[in-house]
């Protein structure tokens, strides 16, 4: 039987409520809850599968793995953190795992869309500030329907899909902004550029991987663009926005609100403006971490390995 170790099993059952038989079942697993650089190191001596959860695992690691190493396990669809091409000069094949949030990062989208369309949060907030003029007086604060309002979409990925369908099932109208425009056969999608997406969207979404093309894709130039009463959510990764820009845009009231559940640093300081401004949510990267999405993370692993295993590996990462 095949060994695998699990070098930091802690970012992904932090709750010690999976279930790993899916992989105990076909490899011998070890499971540490977290490794520094050197515990990497002595780890994955005479392992054959290497699991990890957005551990950095750059070249000055991978050069020092043993020939025993076959194969990196991201338990994620993210893969920034793991350098592809040292790894592909070790003859080490890493592979992902898209589309097992799909569900629970789309949910986590829609909750914050609505929470806007009800200012929920400022509600209260009014609240536990001890005032209550929303409710002796007429109401103070945004309130408006979701429906026929404009969602732009950045990057019409599985997690853009799932998020796009929700919006339409609500009556919203989608733009998507792909580097490669898609075909689409509901007359409420379409496709605009970045900037006119940006124009004309109430409400945008971002759902690309960070590479160097969209590392700060947005910025103060682009969030110029946006109407003064548009929200921008990331559920994505943090730097695809450039977060001082956001924090501008935001105190000038040049956009209406901002909801972020990655940020460019994570965590992030807890003295970052962003924690203290009445018209930002902030989550600490939630979207994936439903039960439901980490024990299918778990299962979905497994059939990668099994794969490997049999020598047709499947959701390989190549550059």
């Amino acid at each position: 039987m095949n060994n695998a170790v699990f070098l930091n099993v802690e970012r992904l059952d932090f709750d010690k409520k999976l279930d790993f038989s899916s992989i105990t079942k076909l490899t011998k697993l070890t499971k540490h809850e977290a490794s520094s650089n050197e515990d990497i190191l002595a780890r994955v001596q005479g392992q054959n599968i290497v699991i990890t959860k957005e551990l950095p695992v750059g070249r000055d690691l991978i050069s020092q793995f043993p020939p025993s190493v076959k194969i990196i396990c991201e338990a994620g669809t993210g893969y920034n953190n793991i350098d592809i091409a040292a790894a592909k000069e070790k003859n080490i094949v890493v592979c992902n795992v898209p589309g097992y949030s799909t569900e629970a990062v789309a949910q986590l989208v829609m909750t914050l869309v609505l929470n806007f369309c009800s200012s929920l949060t400022l509600q209260q907030l009014m609240i536990k500030r001890g005032n209550f003029d929303n409710f002796t007086k007429d109401i103070l604060l945004p309130h408006f329907e979701i429906q026929e309002k404009t969602l732009g979409i950045i990057c019409s990925g599985s997690i853009g899909r799932q998020v796009m369908d929700h919006a339409l099932n609500f009556g919203m109208k989608v733009l998507v902004y792909n580097r490669t425009p898609k075909e689409w056969h509901d007359s409420n999608i379409q496709n605009a550029s970045l900037e006119e997406l940006l124009r004309q969207s109430d409400f945008i979404s971002i759902h690309c991987p960070l590479t160097p093309d969209t590392k700060h894709l947005i910025n103060k130039e682009r969030l110029k663009l946006m109407k003064s009463t548009a929200f921008i959510i990331n559920t994505s990764r943090g730097q695809i926005i450039k977060e001082a820009d956001l924090i501008e845009a935001l105190q000038d009231k040049e956009i209406a609100g901002a909801a972020l559940d990655v940020q460019e640093q994570e965590p992030p300081e807890l003295d970052n403006p962003l924690f203290s401004m009445d018209n930002v949510i902030m989550t600490p990267h939630i979207g994936w971490k439903t039960i439901e999405s980490r024990q299918r993370l778990i299962d979905l692993l497994a059939i990668n390995i099994e794969a490997h295993l049999k020598g047709k590996p499947i959701n390989v990462i190549a550059k």
